[in-house]
């Protein structure tokens, strides 16, 4: 059963009016949700979180992990899963169906494969993250492995920790605020496109489909001759003979650049590719921003080239930035992005305390039942009593997030005494923090579809520099836990925005990405250990590990206090955190006018992301707008099908890539 033709509980876009809006709270905000639970729902009416839905999710998001976990620790980068499992879930189990039905039963539902993608994806990306930059970091610092059962420990309690973490912001960001979660969209649209019927259903399948051979077109070309794809075209043509090698050679020279250079213009001397400024070879970026809208991409833009373009030579010469390139630039202004980001998310979720108060009303009545007064409701406080009792069977309760938290946090809190020496109160301050900072890192994955883990874990860097100064390992495990929860909340909260338009149920979504998290960690440790068996593999030709190079210097900096912090750098978090308070407050004063406020969030972002990244966001975003002016009814109907299809269909390739590139390492 596929989803209802509402079932978008915004149809006219409202995501963009409420952007526009004074905050939402009270009875209006409990308007909205009800408007989903009658029109959207239907999580009690179709196959949602069955046995076979989770072990499937949990077989591919294992799978998902292990790319992650490579990709990772060559670029720093983790991918999003959601899409790839959408795809994968639906194509292996509709294979299987038809080759034994009597085994493998009917076709899943839609929110049956939504619930396998959000273990798969849990799984895929929500442990995968603190190995490539935190854990990789402790091995390049200490120069020898953390023991396989506190890192088994360690990575499983921090996801599980930002899962729960996820439970208070869901209703506000998801429910009320409408925000975008691009790949959230993106991965409703592909299941909506997987499961369609109709005319109408197959022409946005169709295009979804084209767009996404498009995607895998645009990764085989420009990865799969490359030695970082495995070299796969190159090699696999060049062993029947001299023709094919020079076939191979050919498609090799010719491939899809990586990278686009804007040739003969330079910036203090140097190239703009010094300063990340160009184009990069992909199309995901240019599909996410299609989905995000002009109002952030524009701000991400402006302020990308800003940052590398004016900021980065000027700070250069002042000497608060070593050499350039990404590494060398976001070293230093990755802490003017963090305190913009943390500043005006902690005000933004400040300013919606209403609706987090009634979120947690039921606190009270978890340690006792709630007495019957015996007073009488007029009519209209029954009908919102009545729409709160429905709202709570199905949204995952508070009492959830209370044992949650205290099941992880004990664990976080034993295991760091015990293995790492981190004090108690150290390690509970930790994860009060990452509470904090994970509000931003959801918030920013909401508005522009990018998770800024490692500037939230650089905050918590920061802060233990100051309260542990000189001890390295409290300040990357500190760390750690910051960057752990923030992945694993954001990825939850991405999973629901995609179960929400579907009309899944939150509280089965959240017990699959429960699941998820358990094998995510089953596997990715022991393959850290088969991949990265020394310390010398990290910063080498074979795992680069930017991401982890990053983690590791900061450490050793603030290791020697904050002064070692240059004065600019400092400037830059007193100016970040000025502007982040500035402009929630702007668009609280001027709601109309809040199209024309820059974003907080993507201004913040294109600080510690590189600027070909903002650019390519900026251009899609563009295209959408254009594609809109021009044919509005064609726009409508085939924009997030063909957004989602590419991020699907080079995502794809992208893991058939690095897996094929695996399997001929192996038989060499």
């Amino acid at each position: 059963m596929s989803a209802p033709a509402h079932a978008d509980p915004t149809p006219d876009d409202s995501a963009d009016v409420v952007k526009e809006a004074p905050p939402i709270t009270g009875d209006a905000a409990l308007a909205i949700e009800t408007k989903w639970l009658r029109e959207v729902y239907q999580g009690d009416h179709v196959k949602q979180a069955t046995f076979r839905a989770i072990l499937m999710g949990a077989i591919l998001g294992g799978a998902l992990s292990l790319q992650n976990l490579y990709v990772g620790l060559k670029t720093g980068w983790g991918l999003g899963v959601a899409i790839t499992a959408c795809v994968l879930s639906y194509t292996i189990y509709s294979t299987l169906v038809r080759i034994a039905p009597s085994i493998f039963g009917p076709k899943m539902t839609i929110l049956e494969n939504n619930c396998m993608q959000s273990t798969a994806s849990s799984a895929g990306y929500s442990t995968g993250g603190v190995m490539t930059s935190a854990m990789a970091a402790y091995l390049i610092v200490n120069k020898q492995h953390i023991h396989w059962i506190p890192l088994t420990l360690w990575t499983y309690f921090l996801a599980v920790l930002g899962t729960v973490m996820a439970i208070p912001m869901k209703r506000q960001m998801v429910n009320i605020e409408q925000l975008k979660f691009p790949s959230g969209i993106a991965a409703a649209e592909t299941l909506r496109s997987l499961h369609a019927e109709g005319i109408e259903a197959q022409k946005k399948s169709k295009a979804l489909g084209y767009s996404g051979l498009v995607g895998a077109l645009v990764a085989w070309f420009r990865d799969a001759h490359a030695p970082e794809g495995g070299g796969i075209v190159t090699r696999i043509l060049t062993y029947p003979g001299t023709l094919l090698t020079k076939l191979g050679k050919a498609m090799g020279q010719e491939g899809f650049p990586g990278f686009l250079e804007i040739p003969k213009l330079t910036i203090a001397g140097s190239p703009l590719a010094a300063y990340t400024i160009g184009f990069e070879g992909s199309l995901i970026m240019i599909a996410a921003g299609a989905l995000m809208g002009l109002r952030t991409t524009i701000s991400m833009v402006v302020a990308g080239l800003i940052n590398y373009a004016f900021l980065a030579p000027w700070i250069m010469a002042k000497g608060g930035i070593a050499s350039l390139g990404y590494r060398g630039i976001v070293s230093w202004s990755l802490w003017t992005g963090a305190s913009l980001m943390v500043s005006s998310g902690l005000l933004t979720f400040a300013l919606q305390w209403r609706t987090v108060v009634r979120a947690f009303k039921g606190l009270g009545a978890i340690f006792g039942s709630k007495k019957n007064t015996g007073a009488v409701l007029t009519k209209e406080q029954q009908v919102i009593a009545d729409a709160e009792a429905a709202l709570e069977r199905v949204e995952v309760p508070p009492s959830w997030f209370i044992l949650g938290m205290v099941f992880a946090t004990t664990g976080i809190v034993i295991v760091g005494k015990v293995y790492f020496g981190i004090s108690a109160f150290f390690g509970v301050l930790a994860v009060a923090l990452s509470f904090i900072l994970c509000i931003v890192a959801a918030r920013a994955t909401g508005e522009t579809d990018t998770t800024p883990i490692g500037a939230m874990g650089k905050i918590t860097q920061l802060t233990y520099g100051l309260l542990a100064p000189g001890n390295i390992t409290t300040n990357l495990m500190t760390a750690s836990i910051t960057a752990g929860a923030a992945g694993s909340s954001a990825d939850l909260l991405t999973d629901l925005k995609s179960g929400y338009l579907l009309g899944a149920n939150p509280r089965k979504q959240f017990l699959a990405q429960l699941a998820g998290t358990f094998v995510g960690t089953a596997v990715v440790v022991p393959m850290f250990y088969v991949l990265v068996k020394t310390p010398a593999d990290l910063g080498s030709a074979k795992f680069p590990a930017p991401s982890a190079q990053v983690w590791a210097g900061v450490a050793n900096l603030l290791s020697k206090g904050f002064h070692q912090l240059h004065y600019t750098a400092r400037w830059g978090l007193v100016i970040g955190g000025l502007i982040g308070i500035a402009l929630p407050l702007l668009e609280l004063a001027f709601p109309k006018k809040k199209q024309f406020i820059p974003s907080s969030m993507g201004i913040g972002l294109a600080f510690v992301i590189p600027c070909f990244n903002s650019i390519s966001m900026f251009i899609g975003a563009l295209l959408a707008w254009m594609y809109m002016k021009w044919k509005k009814d064609s726009a409508e109907k085939y924009t997030v099908a063909m957004s989602s299809g590419i991020i699907a269909g080079e995502s794809l390739m992208g893991v058939v890539i690095v897996l094929l590139g695996q399997v001929l390492h192996l038989l060499e």
